[in-house]
């Protein structure tokens, strides 16, 4: 989890260089449909994400927490 890596960073490590949220517009996945029109707008075809407004919210959260350079 974020949370994870930031408190590993503010604990001193150095070797983190970067994370990976899966994000999207809107929470979770679907399937990729043969009709397209059947496919909701800014919901993943492949693996679940998170949606916009957790993302901000973990981008921020994360932010507030990590040590400055």
């Amino acid at each position: 989890m974020l949370a994870d890596l930031v408190g590993q960073a503010r604990a001193g490590t150095r070797s983190i260089m970067g994370f990976m949220l899966e994000s999207n517009l809107r929470a979770g996945n679907q399937a990729l449909a043969a009709d397209r029109s059947a496919l909701a707008y800014g919901v993943s075809i492949t693996d679940a994400c998170i949606d916009w407004a957790a993302t901000e919210r973990c981008v921020n959260e994360a932010a507030e927490r990590l040590p400055p350079e």
